[in-house]
């Protein structure tokens, strides 16, 4: 399975990996799901042969069926990837993309500056679509765990990351 952090620019994504992640030993680079409610954080860290420039990264994500059915089938491995997404319109996109509506490419209306989907029980006013374009590049990450917000504490990566990030914020 792959894990994709998602960057809007691709030189942001490339400087990341160059600067950060390229630096990271595989058997040392950690990844905790820290679950909270209906709502996890995603935690990322490694210890780095160039500590001048390393990093440790969090985003606090809701939980989705992508989440679950990683949650279940990752097996202990996963290969960390950096991706970047772009909004893509209906002249942009091959026939059998998909709308953010859920509806095909065919599915709306052929004008030039009027693309409505044409399922009368959808709202969607023009086609829209992202893309997910992945970096070739990937390192093995073999240090997964999902752990419950009052396990933190026995791990340091994500009770420094929740500490800084969330309960400092409270006091």
């Amino acid at each position: 399975m792959n894990l994709v952090p998602l960057f809007s620019e691709e030189k942001k994504a490339r400087e990341i990996w160059r600067e950060t992640i390229h630096w990271w030993n595989d058997h040392s680079i950690k990844i905790r799901f820290v679950e909270s409610g209906d709502k996890y954080w995603f935690v990322m860290g490694a210890e780095s042969q160039r500590p001048e420039t390393n990093k440790s990264f969090f985003k606090i994500l809701s939980k989705s069926e992508h989440y679950d059915r990683f949650k279940k089938g990752h097996g202990g491995e996963a290969y960390l990837r950096l991706g970047t997404y772009s909004k893509k319109y209906k002249n942009e996109v091959k026939d059998d993309a998909v709308c953010d509506c859920g509806h095909i490419k065919e599915d709306h209306e052929d004008e030039k500056n009027h693309d409505a989907c044409l399922f009368e029980d959808c709202n969607c006013t023009k086609f829209e679509s992202f893309q997910v374009n992945l970096l070739k590049k990937k390192k093995t990450v073999t240090d997964i765990k999902f752990l419950q917000e009052d396990e933190v504490k026995d791990d340091p990566l994500t009770w420094n990351c929740l500490n800084v990030n969330k309960y400092r914020e409270i006091n």
